[in-house]
């Protein structure tokens, strides 16, 4: 085995890193431009592309689709064999190649000329076939591949892909594409669990853990008991009092402790949150102050729901 892997490693990291330095200066007014004309555009945008620009432009019209911009790939070969269908005249398309010479988009740049739909291209060429036919033509730096032989994407397909997020982003920021739009499209799993609020998975109603001022301890113990929290809140006219937990009952604890109620042994500066508090924020919260769950209430303190820490454990692990 080789003794310099880490040598050649970075030197990988070098050469990419160079080339995405490059791109300080690509993002100009006509970056700009390309920017405004798919938020004019009613439809989708038309990603497309061959070989390793297809498989960077798979990833960028996911990207796009994930962030609020509509958006599907084309393989170009597919696309001259049926898939044309698929482009309609309120889309725009994004067609990528290093080369900009890539025959095999030739097809769908010519019907994007014959049915006058706008083509955004990137490429490393100015004055190639793609970047002379395209409405905007998006200018690559060149840049020397990581590849020792200068023959396999490397460099190259990565400044791709930043481009394909910087317009991802750049869409996402001018469309006001916020926390509630992005979990509308991400709902499984951990992504959509960091985005979920407290009023999504919080207990409601008879599930919350609640007991009535003036409840005698001896009541009290059984109630807290049943919920299964280890802790309780306290109300008065509604109004969320105060809170007994676990750690009160032992400081609390002698022979006289059932015949208190609730209001002598709670802790009345109870910690509250609001129901649109982030899952993540909350179990940062609880994990910070060290309590066991967190009552969630209305400007009123009136008690809208209950997140016990293992509630949030569980959804952040799905």
């Amino acid at each position: 085995m080789s003794n310099n892997i880490k040598e050649v490693a970075r030197k990988v990291l070098k050469d990419e890193a160079e080339g995405i330095a490059l791109l300080e200066s690509f993002f100009d007014e006509n970056f700009t431009l390309a920017i405004k004309k798919i938020l004019e555009i009613s439809g989708k945008v038309i990603v497309t592309g061959v070989g390793k620009s297809g498989h960077i432009g798979k990833k960028i019209s996911a990207t796009l689709s994930s962030t609020g911009t509509p958006s599907y790939f084309v393989h170009p070969t597919e696309a001259s064999h049926g898939d044309m269908g698929m482009v309609g005249s309120e889309d725009i398309i994004f067609a990528i190649s290093w080369s900009g010479e890539t025959s095999e988009l030739n097809d769908i740049v010519h019907f994007s000329k014959q049915n006058n739909i706008k083509l955004i291209s990137l490429t490393s060429s100015s004055e190639s076939h793609l970047a002379s036919s395209a409405d905007i033509s998006l200018i690559l730096p060149k840049a020397t591949e990581a590849c020792p032989n200068g023959l396999a994407p490397t460099t190259s397909t990565t400044m791709q892909l930043i481009v394909g997020d910087a317009i991802a982003i750049c869409l996402l920021n001018e469309r006001g594409f916020d926390k509630d739009k992005f979990k509308s499209l991400h709902p499984g799993g951990q992504l959509g669990a960091a985005l979920s609020t407290l009023e999504d998975i919080m207990h409601k109603e008879d599930t919350i853990p609640l007991l009535n001022s003036g409840t005698n301890m001896s009541e009290a113990l059984i109630k807290i008991s049943e919920k299964g929290f280890g802790c309780s809140g306290v109300t008065k006219n509604d109004e969320l009092i105060g809170i007994v937990t676990d750690g009160d009952l032992r400081r609390h604890m002698g022979p006289g402790l059932l015949e208190k109620t609730v209001d002598e042994i709670m802790n009345t500066n109870p910690k509250t949150v609001s129901q649109n508090m982030l899952a993540t924020d909350a179990l940062d919260l609880i994990n910070e102050i060290g309590i066991q769950g967190l009552f969630i209430v209305d400007e009123k303190k009136h008690p809208l729901g209950f997140i016990h820490f293992h509630d949030l454990i569980r959804l952040i692990k799905q």
